[in-house]
């Protein structure tokens, strides 16, 4: 079976979590299967990818003008992949390549919804009127899809909750992976002192985009209530806007000026460095008001650090409470942002779960320790690799049953 991956993120250009999803996922369906990774941005050295695309120069690279670029590559994409026997895209950049390659090749197309467009409304923001087109894009794709792969259980409800015309028994949950061999403690030190860490002091580390979505601001609320002796280091790169940017760094300034430990590593730190700080965290804190799965607190797990998280989406499937972590109740405003309803509310009992762990070591252990073995014995990425290749055995045999 020939098989196009189309994705917006390929090493080494990777940001997200839908990017590491195709990174390992393509690597271990290759042992089963003939796999074509399409790409966007400058061609990559990985015998795995069949195509790299940048959106048409004409266009502009901002806002809504940054969505025609994307359909531009989603254009040259449905045309690359003549010859395979099924497409499977991932986010809405590459959704409407996959189903436009349905059409024009008569194949099928599978979808992984790693996030809902109509459940980030922030990122009209970012994408300004090309929130409607992206939007668009991802309800076209799914609704036309031969199957969807939801990354937990939440997302699948949340799938047929935003397009009732979706069947329930398209949708197939399969969890994200991650590599339990490359992901493990690291007892080295030397990140944390390139990043001015100090080691004997307790780190709270947060890990994520700079977006309202990973609930930075709500952290920077929480550490004014955090153990004094505590540092709290902010790997947050990639802001969605300049304003939340130049917003976030205001507000990590004047924190700084309130009490010592801040670190902010601006920079989109290498994985293995990420690791090491994993490895290191007394606490490692996930205060999403929107996440699908969490593929991140799957890594922090892996390395050790117990985790405190928002009881948003897939996160409780991922993080079980007082086994590998602690979960932090979440009510949204109900006002379609998303938002907290009582952000004071959520920002303490954020900040009581950490110093519940930052006052416990052994409780910390126990949950850190735990939550390694549940990673080893539930995320491996060949476990998934093996249900989304009998998904598209399926696929393609219910496909072949039907009358042309």
């Amino acid at each position: 079976m020939k098989v196009a991956l189309l994705t917006r993120e390929f090493p080494p250009e990777v940001y997200g979590g839908a990017g590491v999803h195709v990174e390992y996922l393509s690597r271990e369906l290759a042992r089963v299967v003939d796999v074509a990774v399409h790409c966007f941005g400058a061609p990559r050295a990985s015998s795995l990818v069949a195509g790299a695309y940048e959106a048409w120069g004409t266009l502009p690279a901002a806002g809504a003008g940054s969505v025609l670029g994307t359909l531009s590559v989603d254009l040259r994409m449905a045309a690359a992949v003549a010859g395979a026997d099924l497409v499977h895209s991932h986010t809405w950049y590459t959704n409407l390549g996959g189903h436009l390659a349905k059409l024009l090749h008569g194949i099928p197309h599978v979808v992984t919804s790693h996030s809902l467009e109509p459940l980030r409304p922030w990122k009209a923001d970012q994408l300004g009127a090309g929130y409607r087109l992206s939007s668009w894009c991802e309800r076209t794709a799914i609704e036309a899809a031969d199957a969807v792969i939801a990354v937990s259980a939440s997302m699948a409800r949340d799938v047929v909750a935003a397009y009732p015309a979706v069947l329930p028994e398209r949708v197939h949950v399969i969890h994200n992976g991650i590599d339990t061999v490359e992901y493990h403690r690291d007892p080295g030190t030397e990140v944390l002192d390139r990043c001015g860490i100090d080691p004997q002091r307790p780190i709270v580390l947060f890990v994520g985009r700079v977006t309202r979505q990973k609930g930075i601001g709500t952290l920077l609320d929480a550490a004014a209530l955090l153990a004094p002796e505590a540092q709290v280091v902010l790997c947050a790169g990639a802001p969605d806007t300049e304003a939340i940017g130049r917003e976030m760094q205001e507000r990590v300034a004047q924190l700084q000026q309130e009490r010592s430990g801040v670190v902010w590593a601006e920079e989109m730190l290498a994985r293995p460095a990420v690791i090491q700080l994993m490895s290191h965290a007394a606490v490692f804190v996930c205060p999403s008001i929107y996440e699908p799965f969490g593929l991140i607190n799957v890594e922090a797990m892996a390395c050790g650090a117990p985790v405190v998280a928002s009881s948003v989406g897939g996160i409780p499937e991922v993080v079980v409470d007082g086994e590998t972590g602690l979960l932090v109740p979440f009510e949204a405003s109900g006002d379609g942002t998303g938002a907290p309803r009582d952000p004071a509310r959520f920002a303490a009992d954020l900040a009581g779960r950490v110093n519940q762990l930052l006052e416990d070591p052994d409780l910390a252990r126990r949950l850190g320790d735990a939550g390694r073995r549940r990673v080893v014995e539930h995320f491996s990425w060949a476990a998934i690799a093996r249900e989304t290749h009998r998904l598209y055995e399926a696929v393609r045999g219910a496909r072949g049953a039907r009358p042309a």
